[in-house]
């Protein structure tokens, strides 16, 4: 799942961010031009984690 780049970009070179993991605290992110991975919390894209939580945790199959 891709992060609107409105909403977040990848801190090293500014790159679009795919969701590739997500937990109830926690979302792992991975940058689709460099690479990079971090682990962010789950309101870090400033959307209250009402958007990209929910929608990532139906995609990889978390409960909400």
């Amino acid at each position: 799942m891709l992060v609107e780049l409105n909403d977040g970009e990848c801190r090293s070179c500014g790159g679009a961010l795919e969701i590739t993991a997500v937990d109830d605290a926690t979302m792992d992110v991975r940058c689709t031009e460099c690479g990079d991975e971090c682990i962010v919390e789950t309101d870090a894209f400033n959307d209250g984690g009402i958007k990209y939580l929910p929608e990532a945790m139906l995609e990889f199959g978390e409960e909400t």
